[in-house]
């Protein structure tokens, strides 16, 4: 298969194909990456307000994650000083939103 122009090989731990799928799951297999946009689903938020939804997570390892999310293009911030979810960040969630339900389900 043929590389696109203009488009980036991000790496990934553990794999030296680099293949999207690989990719995506590392990023999101990191502590947190998961709660953050969890969390960030409904409404932008400030840091201070996200490490709160976050259980007090670590502010290094919060700011870490946000920073990773954003350079995937997750996660943006928006001009009120709040991280939000992108359009692609939104689209990620939807795809949570089955196992989301499952849960629930499940729960009970």
């Amino acid at each position: 298969m043929a590389k696109q122009a203009g488009t980036t090989t991000r790496s990934v731990r553990g794999s030296r194909t680099g293949r999207p799928i690989m990719v995506l799951l590392d990023l999101l297999g990191r502590r947190w990456s998961l709660r953050i946009l969890w969390e960030l689903r409904g409404e932008p938020l400030t840091s201070r307000a996200l490490r709160t939804a976050c259980d007090e997570a670590s502010p290094t390892v919060l700011q870490a994650r946000l920073t990773e999310l954003r350079e995937a293009g997750f996660v943006e911030l928006g001009d009120g000083g709040g991280y939000g979810l992108t359009t692609l960040g939104r689209e990620l969630c939807e795809t949570f939103m089955p196992l989301h339900r499952f849960a629930e389900r499940w729960k009970r």
